[in-house]
């Protein structure tokens, strides 16, 4: 190493002056120990199959990558059909409310159920008051009342007014006490009384100059017996109903809808013939497998992770003692694994869902939101890492190196275009917003444009425009939507998958060359040993000489 010479000669002089050792090393030492550090660095960037063939060092990782791959979607999919068997019992249900309380109800959007006259008002809360009284004869479901201390829980009416208000439109004056006042009353599902002596006999009016909203409360039971045909054990249900008539605006349309929330539990008695918790205890014990599969893995990865940073440190100070020279922020990064991080990230998410999926198991916790975002995402980083070892083929690891090459420079080029995109969103808000559907709140906005850019509902997105808008937004609306489209698709679009083509076709005159790109690669390209060679058997014994300061970091 002709650069290192002139630098080991002074280094050799100073350690003399300062009296840190008596004598320096063979230049055939200080080579050695070069060519045994590099040898080292080498062999820490090999993949797995390089490994084994340079040390017989089996593949632990590798394999173990595999087993979690089987086992987590395995895992995922046994998840998934009792989730979809969950959600859509909670769906079909909220249905069946609809139809049972809402007085003629036809499957309609949400949101586009709306009464007009007072009229209609109390038929429909009547109409939901004897439905819930006359539950038993209505239903062909299995419901039922919920029951506290052997006492049916009462369905409760309950109104929300303004505490005084005098409206007077004609005179255009008003007198208004802003603070909202709530009442209720309660009605037991014993209790038998027709339609038309309701209001008389609960004593209830509205007074529809004040009203807000009349929320009606009750609480059904009922159990999912569809799992029984999948060998799981039935669950039972506690659906706590809302049915709300919405007058804030106080524009004449008084909106209705029906919002569920749903409780799940363990029955208390149960007995299914020719059936036994074996189901149960094989699902706990796969979830038992994948937590110590994982768990494994992550002690794996994160040791790998922390060899890294040793080794980093090591050739930090190696490049400073034998070059002089500091090492650059993306050589350092070379030897932080992004891959490894991933997979941590993904034992974590995974160990925490299958934890929550025992506990739903078992009927302790019913969160199954949170345990699908777990288990889903866990799932996805897992299949992305397997991109990693294709990477290993060279043919195969070009997409890997396009994205790691490009991404710098995209989320450079992604934060400038989302200033434009921001000032497009809220000036569409503002402007349109009042006149058009995907431009009436600010998500829908940011939906829209980016299906914009992505070629969909461009003709519908010019058309439809509401009758009300007069000629100078529908002018406007034209000019805002042609520039968009015309700067996001044919400039920022071409010029973001322009940044990508570039780096693709780098990489690959890269790799055509062969030419090392970095600091690290020049001096690990140095070193000629090939995994077969046998050399890297001692190399542990060698690196033992590195740890030496006067030997090796001087």
């Amino acid at each position: 190493m002709d650069e290192s010479e002139p630098l080991w000669a002074s280094r050799s002089e100073e350690r003399r002056v300062n009296g840190h050792c008596s004598s320096a090393p063979p230049r055939t030492l200080q080579s050695k120990v070069v060519e045994d550090f590099r040898r080292r660095l080498k062999y820490f960037f090999m993949n797995p199959c390089e490994k084994y063939t340079a040390r017989g060092r089996k593949p632990w990782k590798l394999m173990l990558q595999v087993f979690k791959i089987a086992i987590i979607t395995a895992q995922l999919v046994s998840f998934g059909l009792s989730n979809e068997m969950m959600v859509t019992f909670k769906d079909e249900n909220l249905m069946t409310f609809k139809h049972l309380f809402l007085k003629g109800y036809k499957d309609q959007r949400l949101g586009s159920y709306a009464l007009y006259t007072k009229e209609d008002v109390y038929d429909h809360i009547y109409y939901i008051i004897n439905g819930y009284i006359n539950l038993q004869n209505l239903t062909v479901g299995n419901l039922a009342y919920e029951s506290v201390d052997g006492q049916h829980t009462p369905l409760s009416v309950c109104q929300e007014f303004y505490r005084y208000s005098s409206i007077d439109p004609e005179t255009e004056t008003f007198d208004i006490d802003p603070h909202i006042d709530k009442d209720c009353i309660s009605i037991y599902p014993v209790q038998a009384f027709d339609g038309n002596g309701l209001g008389a006999h609960l004593n209830f009016s509205i007074d529809f100059k004040r009203l807000l909203s009349v929320n009606i409360y009750l609480t059904l039971k009922t159990i999912n017996l569809q799992t029984v045909r999948h060998h799981e054990l039935p669950d039972c249900y506690d659906f706590n109903i809302m049915i709300k008539f919405d007058n804030r605006a106080h524009s004449g349309k008084i909106k209705v809808d029906v919002e569920n929330d749903v409780s799940i539990y363990e029955c208390r008695d149960w007995n299914v013939e020719g059936t036994s918790g074996k189901n149960d205890y094989l699902l706990l014990s796969v979830d038992s497998v994948v937590i110590l599969a994982c768990f494994l893995s992550l002690i794996l990865c994160t040791r790998s992770v922390i060899n890294g940073l040793q080794l980093q440190f090591e050739f930090n100070t190696f490049f400073q003692a034998y070059y002089n020279k500091s090492v650059s922020w993306s050589d350092r990064m070379e030897f932080v694994n992004g891959w490894y991080i991933l997979i941590i990230v993904s034992d974590i998410l995974t160990i925490a869902g299958s934890g929550l999926k025992i506990g739903i198991q078992t009927k302790y916790l019913t969160n199954y939101d949170v345990c699908s975002i777990l288990l889903g995402t866990a799932t996805l980083l897992v299949w992305v890492g397997v991109i990693r070892y294709l990477g290993f083929f060279k043919k195969y690891n070009v997409l890997i190196l396009t994205l790691r090459g490009a991404f710098p420079n995209v989320i450079r080029f992604c934060c400038c275009a989302a200033m434009i995109y921001l000032g497009y969103c809220f000036c569409g808000w503002i402007v349109l917003g009042p006149y058009h559907d995907k431009f009436r709140t600010l998500a829908k906005v940011t939906e829209c444009l980016f299906s914009l850019i992505n070629g969909d509902d461009m003709y519908s997105t010019f058309l439809h425009l509401r009758n009300e808008a007069g000629y100078m937004v529908w002018l406007f609306s034209r000019i805002y939507l042609y520039s968009f489209i015309s700067l996001f698709v044919y400039m920022v679009l071409s010029l973001f998958i322009a940044l990508i083509t570039d780096t693709y076709e780098t990489i690959k005159h890269s790799q055509q060359e062969k030419v090392p790109v970095s600091q690290l690669q020049v001096f690990i390209a140095e070193c000629r040993d090939q995994p077969e060679s046998g050399r890297y058997q001692t190399e542990e014994e060698s690196a033992a000489c590195c740890l030496s300061p006067c030997y090796c970091f001087g």
